[in-house]
């Protein structure tokens, strides 16, 4: 976020500004457009644009849904990070389907992506943890992420002992149990809110790795 971009989020306390209406081209390539409309929540100032929603299924067939943050994109997918042992990626190794939402209520747009899943590689994985700043990459290794606590204090303990474990170091370790998941999207949805609640679906689906257009009733 830029500093243009702080000071919108400032001044509407994260809500963003509202943008014009689009003109959507059903000839446009869906990663194009996801890229013009993640580029204009991020300069409208909305705090935390690249949250989404990431829905799995356990072995039960229950639907669960929790907020990530995406963290790269590009024709290949859509990358998100976690703890290899949490809930939602035990539900994706048994269930590589998946689904995705960004929702930007200002802007009246939402973007629902649907796919399946694969681990990034440990390159990529390690390269994006050592990114991140000392207190979130001991963060995760203090995390047992999904599991229950046996007492109140047992995260704070567990971040004083890796702490003091990679205090003399200049690069904490890599650890294997943590890295990306990459969406590889089958369907992506584009909504656009309208008025008379008349709004825009514009719907790409994927067969033979091209892509196809078409819109749905509202």
């Amino acid at each position: 976020m830029n500093f243009i971009e702080k000071i919108k989020c400032l001044l509407t306390f994260g809500q963003g500004v509202a943008l014009p209406l689009p003109d959507i081209s059903s000839e446009t390539d869906p990663i194009t457009l996801f890229e013009q409309w993640f580029d204009d929540a991020k300069k409208s100032g909305i705090l935390l644009p690249e949250s989404m929603s990431v829905s799995t299924c356990d072995q039960n067939g229950q639907p669960r849904s929790r907020m990530v943050l995406l963290k790269e994109y590009n024709a290949d997918g859509f990358v998100f990070y976690t703890n290899y042992g949490s809930s939602k990626s035990q539900e994706l190794e048994a269930n590589n389907k998946i689904s995705i939402l960004f929702h930007w209520n200002v802007l009246q747009r939402q973007i629902r992506i649907e796919g399946e899943v694969s681990k990034t590689s440990a390159e990529q994985s390690k390269r994006y943890f050592h990114s991140r700043d000392r207190g979130s990459q001991i963060g995760a290794w203090a995390s047992k992420q999904s599991t229950k606590l046996t007492s109140s204090d047992e995260l704070k303990e567990r971040e004083a002992y890796y702490k003091k474990k990679f205090a003399g170091l200049a690069e904490i370790p890599y650890p294997e149990f943590w890295g990306g998941w990459n969406v590889k999207p089958t369907y992506i949805e584009f909504w656009q809110g309208r008025a008379s609640r008349l709004h825009d679906r514009i719907c790409f689906e994927k067969h033979d790795n091209e892509w196809t257009h078409f819109k749905r009733h509202p």
